[in-house]
């Protein structure tokens, strides 16, 4: 079973209350008194106190257009992504020239040649590195890109690879769209990048492990029926125009539950034997229907909260934060960790620490 060595989170350096940000949006986008309050209430109920962005919040007013807001999403994010890679290397005696595979996600900038490739030319990994650069699957990647890089280590049992996660969601910020679902997603939405280390269950790392590593055991996909209206983006002139429906929650009330027990089951477990649930933190109305449909006690999803708290939603960072949040976990402690995304897509990992 494929080990992750290390989890490197790494956030933007300004940090920003959420009053602050819900301010400076207000005054940008509307004189609506109603629509004013509006925003403030559902921004004051999201469960985030503090927000870290990729630029000084004042800046945001400035950029015009979706070629400003790319290009400053290529120079910004990759120092992030170097920052997070080397943080995760560092303590594990890897090196770039090690790294066999990197899969690399997005949802927050485009390009091609996509920014992996630019990551592995100012690192300087190796010329024959496998790269998988994925743009689409939002929220969920983090948990996907767990899941798709332990399929590449079981058929490379000798292997390094990286999965990489750099998002800069306030880059997409719509000044002139006044729909429900960007006052919510303006509530929500914040910047950070992780990268996570994982080896081959043949590395001599794998072999030699001083204490208790995280395994991939299992993992599963679920793409639900009519449903892709319901998270996402709407691309065009302006950019990305976020699309996020109330319906989100019912959704996971009605299959989420199912697929966790299909997966638990495929590996000899059950809900009870699961010690640490790692759910992506997308906001208030989700860590609730995870906990309704899991039936788990409040304190189960604490660390979700408290990511979310701090760094709010970080889209596919925002999981592999919750699960360095949690730390180093005993032998013998079992995890799911999980997360919904665009499609509606969920995407479920479990592991094991052993």
């Amino acid at each position: 079973m494929p080990q992750i060595l290390a989890v490197a989170p790494v956030l933007p350096e300004h940090a920003v209350t959420q009053q602050q940000i819900t301010t400076e949006l207000a005054d940008g986008m509307t004189d609506d008194p109603a629509a004013r309050a509006v925003m403030q209430r559902i921004h004051s109920a999201s469960g985030i106190d503090t927000r870290h962005l990729a630029l000084p919040l004042a800046d945001y007013r400035s950029i015009e257009g979706f070629t400003a807001t790319n290009a400053l999403f290529a120079e910004l994010a990759l120092p992030l992504a170097e920052r997070a890679v080397l943080t995760a290397l560092a303590g594990t005696g890897l090196g770039v020239a090690d790294v066999d595979h990197l899969f690399f996600t997005t949802v927050t900038g485009l390009g091609a040649p996509s920014l992996d490739a630019q990551l592995a030319t100012s690192l300087g990994f190796r010329s024959d590195l496998r790269r998988v650069p994925s743009f689409g699957l939002g929220c969920v990647a983090g948990a996907a890109g767990l899941a798709r890089v332990a399929d590449y280590l079981a058929g490379h049992p000798t292997g390094v690879a990286l999965l990489v996660s750099v998002e800069l969601c306030s880059l997409t910020l719509q000044w002139n769209d006044h729909s429900m679902a960007n006052v919510v997603g303006t509530g929500i939405f914040g910047d950070g990048a992780a990268a996570v280390v994982m080896v081959g269950d043949a590395h001599p790392l794998a072999l030699d492990a001083a204490e208790p590593r995280a395994r991939v055991v299992g993992s599963r996909s679920a793409l639900y029926p009519e449903s892709s209206e319901m998270i996402g983006w709407r691309i065009g002139e302006s950019g990305f125009r976020l699309m996020l429906a109330a319906g989100v929650p019912a959704l996971i009330d009605g299959h989420f539950a199912a697929a966790v027990d299909e997966l638990l089951a495929e590996a000899g477990w059950s809900r009870a034997d699961v010690d640490d649930w790692i759910a992506h933190p997308g906001g208030p109305r989700v860590l609730e229907s995870f906990s309704a449909a899991l039936d788990l006690q409040p304190a189960a999803l604490a660390t979700s909260w408290a990511v979310l708290a701090r760094a709010g939603n970080m889209s596919s960072a925002a999981v592999l934060h919750v699960l360095a949040e949690g730390g180093a976990r005993p032998a013998g402690t079992r995890g799911v960790l999980f997360a919904l995304g665009p499609g509606v897509t969920a995407e479920i990992v479990l592991l094991e620490w052993s």
